[in-house]
């Protein structure tokens, strides 16, 4: 059977499995209800705006999960990866506060790491109707008093552009309005097994000042406990060194000066601020089994070690202004949004320099030096979206509209290492870090200046026909990139580089849907749709630190083309008598998939564009209610994503890019299931226990962690006495894992709800990525998840 064949027969598997739930029996009640008392909601009640006109979860002619403030609350989420694992299809890489990773369907490029401004995010992330993905820095911003968080599987670029081929996460608060005074109150205290002790305060309140004018406003803090230990020069332990902060607030206020018109403006301020990062290692230059001059140490679960602390900060400032004119038979909406976004990443890099300096010889004292790499982000987004949309309920729908963004995004990095320049000039000459330094700071062996000017011009529409229990969608996009780019750098690590680079791109993404009502309680679909995520060009290689076989392996790759996608979709979604159950299955066809790489010691990342690549599976999601007062959810995918193409040798096997080989991140296998029972304890108090537990696969971080797999990372640093051959063999397949959490509460009919819940009742170490440094000679280790955590959540509504 030919490959093409096989997907297909895959894929008409996967619907004939679809087809089998319509005979599922019908068994539950309605009226389900979840953990706090609050009553379930039944999906087709679910109001989301994911084809941007309102409309129930069940009507929505494709994959799409939406969680509701309710579903937040039940489940203890505070972060998106809390509530992804209650999304089937949904895979988060968390590296840290602000700085998760997310993937849909299998569809993922590998770990973007913190010099890649240049790399464009493969889903989409939005707050309302402003978009708010970056790559790597998408705010993480807080859930508290969200309406829901919708999650559109598959490419979304007809409706919300090219960030958005695997799909699109949309955070849609609550809106004010002028029917009542209304809020809530929260409090949390948390502690982590080990670790240390966090909390939080919330409140949000709406205000009608008048028919016309209300006022909403919602203010936040969180503690985040830390859980990772550092190991000092000193031989002391700093413990608990990830530990931060994320503070801020929005406020939103509603004009509605006729019945047909209504204006909202909006500002919204976060800061977070992180300590440390969820890295423990098991090698470092400085601290190692191999060292004989040096303390000799074995890293222990949760350890680190560090010369300088780290920290991250991501300060978001938002404004946006959305308006509404319902003209009859159209309604005309405009939104125009304004980001400012100030993020610093910085990391003690005292194991890579150090790494360089022993390959140049410098003395032990040199290698010694505290070095801190700093990288900084300054992004300015200017959004104009206008469209105009069909109204009332005939059979013939239709949208259309226009979209402008324009970005200035300054992205810097330095690397202050006080004292080397005395050390480079006295091994390699009086007079050379001055003359490689190309007009950046002295005692910096490395900085860059990135100025990027990104702009963009869309138009967009889509239009549907409903023929009795038929309904056909078609829709296309058309965008115009521009892209400008510089890129200065200097210092002894650096080419002395200056130079300009362009990339533009203009086309089409269509998508055709189909729908059909097959019972009044089940409805099939079927969808064929394009992605599309702009090209770009690499970084130059940091040549100075390059071996010569890295140098010439990863030498020629400059530029990287579009990656576009076909994603192939049919799908069920079904209700019966309190039971629904959607499933779906899907075949994505990639090309020129954009695969971000370690260039080896080079200290440099790479995008190689992949020519042929395919994301195909099945997923599912059920909520029932067997017996009265118990609530059961299920959901999981199963996926296979694979490269269709081999690169030549030596690259094949050095980036792993080869045929059959498995993309990276995302697992094969994921479910998740929980259950809630909630009975009375007096006439105005309902307690009630609640538990879930999510199995995770197996994962690699990079495709070329598939290779020559378990990995021997010769270090070939003689330092402080360890021997040039000295090696670590590390088993880079991430292992999967299982999270258990439980909770137990009561509520009242005033509002009054709390809350006792431990998250990771296992204490599993979930490896979620590999961390490695200069291609393992510096340093290697991994990014982990939360240990066990106890906590107390108390909360009033009013």
């Amino acid at each position: 059977m030919s490959n093409i064949n096989r997907r297909r027969a895959g894929l008409l598997g996967g619907a004939s499995l679809l087809l089998l739930g319509i005979a599922a029996p019908a068994w539950a009640q309605t009226g389900a209800q979840g953990a706090g008392g609050q009553v379930a909601e039944d999906n087709s009640d679910i109001i989301v705006t994911a084809t941007k006109r309102a409309s129930t979860v069940q009507d929505v002619p494709f994959s799409i999960n939406a969680q509701t403030q309710a579903d937040i609350q039940r489940s203890g989420a505070v972060t998106l990866e809390d509530l992804s694992r209650n999304v089937a299809g949904l895979t988060i890489q968390n590296l840290g506060p602000g700085q998760s990773q997310v993937s849909v369907r299998g569809v993922s490029a590998g770990q973007v790491v913190r010099d890649q401004p240049g790399v464009k995010e493969q889903v989409g992330v939005y707050l309302d109707e402003s978009v708010v993905s970056l790559s790597l820095f998408t705010p993480d911003f807080d859930l508290f008093d969200l309406n829901r968080v919708e999650t559109l599987r598959g490419p979304q670029g007809t409706l919300f552009g090219s960030g958005s081929v695997g799909g699109t996460i949309r955070y849609i608060t609550n809106q004010p309005n002028t029917e009542k005074v209304e809020g809530q109150v929260e409090g949390n205290i948390n502690m982590i097994d080990g670790g240390s002790v966090g909390g939080s305060a919330k409140g949000a309140i709406n205000l009608p000042v008048n028919e016309n004018v209300a006022v909403r406003a919602v203010g936040y803090y969180t503690r985040y406990a830390g859980f990772i230990d550092a190991l000092q020069n000193n031989g002391t332990i700093k413990k608990d060194v990830n530990d931060g902060d994320r503070y801020g607030g929005r406020i939103s206020i509603l004009f509605k000066p006729t019945d047909n018109i209504t204006i909202t403006p909006r500002v919204v301020y976060q800061k977070v601020i992180a300590n440390g990062f969820n890295r423990e290692e098991i090698y470092s230059l400085f601290a190692n089994q191999f060292t004989t001059t040096r303390p000799k140490v074995t890293f222990k679960d949760g350890q680190q070690f560090l010369l300088l602390d780290e920290k991250f900060k991501d300060k978001t400032f938002l404004a946006d202004l959305t308006a509404n004119i319902d003209i009859g038979a159209v309604t005309l909406t405009s939104v125009t949004s304004y980001i400012k976004r100030d993020i610093l990443a910085s990391r003690d890099a005292s194991a890579l320099t150090g790494s360089v300096s022993v390959d140049l010889k410098f003395p032990d004292a040199a290698v010694l030096l505290p070095s801190n790499l700093r990288d900084t982000t300054d992004l300015k987004t200017w959004t104009q979206e206008v469209r105009l949309a069909s109204n009332g309920s005939g059979p013939f729908q239709w949208l259309i509209g226009g979209f402008y963004s324009d970005i200035d995004r300054f992205y810097r990095q330095r690397l202050p290492t006080p004292g080397y320049d005395a050390f480079t000039d006295m091994v390699l000459g009086a007079g050379t870090s001055a003359a490689v330094a190309n007009g950046f700071p002295a005692n910096s062996p490395y900085n860059s200046d990135l100025p990027y000017k990104i702009k963009q011009k869309a138009v967009f529409g889509e239009a549907s026909y409903k023929y009795e229990t038929l309904t056909a969608t078609a829709g296309v996009r058309y965008y115009d990139f521009n892209e400008r780019r510089q890129f200065k750098s200097g210092g002894l690590f650096s080419n002395d580089d200056n130079r300009t680079d362009r990339t533009k791109s203009d086309g089409f993404t269509p998508r055709f849907l189909l729908s059909w009502e097959a019972t009044p309680n089940v409805t099939l679909n079927a969808q064929a749709a394009k992605g599309f995520r702009l090209g770009g060009v690499n970084d130059p290689l940091n040549v100075p630190l390059c071996s010569a076989t890295d140098k010439a392996l990863f030498g020629g790759f400059q530029s990287y083309k579009d990656e576009t996608l076909w994603n192939y979709e049919v799908g069920m979604k079904s209700q019966w008598s309190g039971i629904t159950f959607n499933a779906a299955a899907f075949y994505n066809d990639i090309k020129n998939l954009q695969v971000t790489l370690d260039a080896g010691s080079c200290s440099s990342r790479i995008v190689f564009n992949v020519p042929k690549a395919r994301a195909e599976g099945v997923e599912f999601e059920m909520t029932a209610r067997p017996a009265p007062g118990l609530t059961l959810g299920v959901s999981g995918s199963a996926l296979d994503s694979k490269f269709r193409s081999t690169l030549p040798e030596p690259l094949a096997t050095t980036t792993g890019i080869r045929k059959g080989n498995r993309l990276p991140t995302v697992p094969k296998f994921q479910i998740s299931a929980n259950a809630t029972y909630e009975f009375p304890v007096r006439a105005d108090w309902t307690a009630y226990v609640s538990g879930s537990v999510q199995h995770v696969g197996a994962r690699y971080t990079q495709p070329s962690d598939q290779e020559n797999n378990p990995r021997t990372f010769v270090h070939g640093l003689p330092f402080a006495g360890a021997p040039a051959t000295a090696s670590t063999i590390v088993d880079l397949k991430l292992p999967d894992y299982q999270l258990v959490s439980l909770s137990v509460g009561v509520r009242t009919t005033s509002g009054f709800e709390v809350t006792a819940y431990v998250n990771n009742l296992l204490d599993q170490n979930p490896l979620l990525s590999f961390d490695r440094e200069r291609g393992g000679r510096a340093r290697l280790g991994f990014n982990v998840g939360q240990p066990r955590t106890f906590g107390l959540t108390a909360r009033q509504k009013f």
